[in-house]
């Protein structure tokens, strides 16, 4: 596998420089282009993160897959109402300047994105809101939203949310997540598969399982949707595990009962 660094001015974000780390599989190209995972950070991290505390490179090599990890800052993957236009970033921009720069497949079937925490919910808020971009989605220890909504978020109690959303009405939102999935279905929108894991000691767990308990009363389970709680925390050590499930559920190898 390759590892490239690459830098370039955003449109999106005014010129901001910006910062993404590609892992690239070093086999023979396939005609449209490599399948590419799409995978977001956390709250504390950056691009380099995924690779300095799992696996992600061998993981990515053993799927045949190249993986692209954007740095997006402390932004929720959204517009922010007090900063950059994030969820534009990496929703709509990233894909083409990188496309652009590598041999990345654009065909749906061949796009995932996955997260964990600030970027669990960030995949499932843009897989849910672009659902013709992307195969399935993968959220790691965060649930649809990681945070009671309001219109008033007090900088104070929680500066995050606050910058992210302050002022923001939900409805028609990217981060209206369980609307965005009505509208799917109702629409007959391309439908994405769904991977959720979360540990049983995680602070984020009940916002988890209101995500779970939405996705579980559709009927027919249209998602594909799959719930997995398994013993741990907000760590890596759950992350480095559960990131593999992940890869092993695209690929059609999800084994409901795994070795943790």
């Amino acid at each position: 596998m390759a590892l490239l660094h690459a830098e370039y001015f955003s449109e999106a974000l005014h010129g901001w420089s910006v910062t993404v780390d590609v892992i690239l599989p070093e086999e023979e190209l396939p005609a449209f282009g490599y399948r590419t995972l799409w995978l977001l950070h956390g709250k504390s991290d950056d691009e380099t993160v995924w690779q300095r505390m799992t696996s992600i490179e061998r993981y990515a090599a053993a799927h045949h897959i190249a993986v692209v990890m954007p740095a997006v800052q402390i932004s929720c993957y959204s517009d922010m109402s007090h900063g950059f236009p994030y969820y534009t970033f990496v929703s709509d921009e990233l894909p083409r300047v990188m496309r652009e720069m590598f041999p990345l497949s654009a065909r749906r079937e061949d796009n995932y994105i996955a997260g964990l925490s600030m970027g669990g919910e960030g995949a499932m808020k843009i897989g849910l809101s672009k659902p013709e971009n992307y195969a399935a989605i993968g959220c790691l220890s965060a649930g649809a939203f990681n945070h009671p909504w309001s219109e008033t978020f007090n900088e104070q109690e929680n500066n995050v949310a606050f910058l992210c959303h302050d002022g923001k009405t939900l409805s028609g939102l990217p981060e209206d997540c369980f609307e965005n999935a009505k509208k799917i279905l109702a629409q007959g929108k391309p439908i994405p598969r769904i991977y959720h894991a979360i540990g049983s000691n995680d602070f984020l767990l009940e916002s988890a399982k209101e995500t779970r308990d939405f996705f579980e009363s559709l009927e027919g389970n249209p998602f594909g949707y799959v719930y997995e709680e398994n013993p741990g925390a907000h760590t890596w050590e759950f992350w480095d595990t559960h990131i593999t499930h992940y890869l092993d559920f695209i690929d059609g190898n999800w084994k409901k009962d795994h070795n943790l």
